[in-house]
């Protein structure tokens, strides 16, 4: 006899699509328009003692050929509306991406060996999972530190926080927007059959030096805050359901 299958968690995630993004006077999302804004943000600089400036740029669709530093993520704007990660609702925005980049004021690329600084269109593989598409805006976020801090793990963990501070900005109001104007809803289930095969993924990943890391389990999906780096948990392995990772319970940071 069968045993019928269950379901555990259950994950919806609904889409916001942006079809352009401005610099404006404040951080808003309206219209299928995102505009972002850095006076405001300026004030929080004051908590990150290894960066030196931040240059925010915005990247138009299909113009990619100019000069990047090297590249230190691509982060999706998604955020939790209900529930924990993994579960509840996310709202997450298409059309966008930010991308973070790195360098010191002494020019060092902010790399542990293999920096990736160059023109974009060669550097950045476009039209891949977890990638902007080729249609896609980019939110160039490119942090400048401190004098000899470009493979400083402490600096680097500050650029990527600081980021993730201004990603905040923008994910506190996707957490209000109207969930009747999502733009597509897709459903998950953590499923479990008991009759059925038993199937686990292994994904290596990178625990070691300054840019060879993952965040696990932040607050946010694919954030920093509230998660912990596989470095300093001693590259122990750690077992994720599948809707934790559908809702980016894993920030690469490689």
């Amino acid at each position: 006899m069968s045993v019928k299958e269950k379901q555990y968690r259950r994950l919806v995630i609904k889409t916001f699509h942006i079809n352009q993004v401005t610099m404006g006077g404040q951080t808003k999302i309206e219209n299928q328009k995102l505009s972002i804004t850095m006076p405001n943000f300026d004030k929080k600089m004051s908590n990150y003692e290894q960066i030196k400036d931040i240059q925010l740029e915005i990247i138009e669709p299909k113009k990619h050929d100019r000069w990047t530093n090297s590249i230190m993520d691509i982060i999706p704007i998604s955020t939790k509306v209900l529930g924990n990660l993994g579960e509840g609702t996310t709202h997450t925005l298409t059309g966008v991406y930010v991308m973070l980049t790195g360098v010191d004021e002494a020019g060092q690329q902010v790399a542990e060996f293999g920096s990736s600084e160059g023109t974009l269109k060669e550097k950045l593989v476009l039209n891949k999972a977890g990638t902007p598409s080729e249609g896609d805006y980019i939110i160039s976020f490119n942090v400048t530190l401190k004098e000899k801090q470009g493979t400083n793990r402490a600096a680097i963990l500050q650029a990527h926080r600081c980021c993730d501070d201004f990603i905040q900005e923008i994910r506190n109001l996707l957490k209000k927007a109207d969930s009747r104007s999502y733009t597509e809803k897709h459903e998950f289930y953590d499923r479990n059959n008991p009759s059925g095969k038993k199937v686990a993924i292994v994904k290596q990943v990178a625990g070691q030096g300054a840019m060879y890391d993952n965040q696990l389990l932040s607050k946010e999906p694919s954030g920093m805050e509230g998660g912990r780096s596989i470095i300093d948990m001693a590259n122990v392995p750690i077992i994720l359901s599948p809707n934790e990772y559908r809702d980016g319970a894993l920030r690469a940071m490689t």
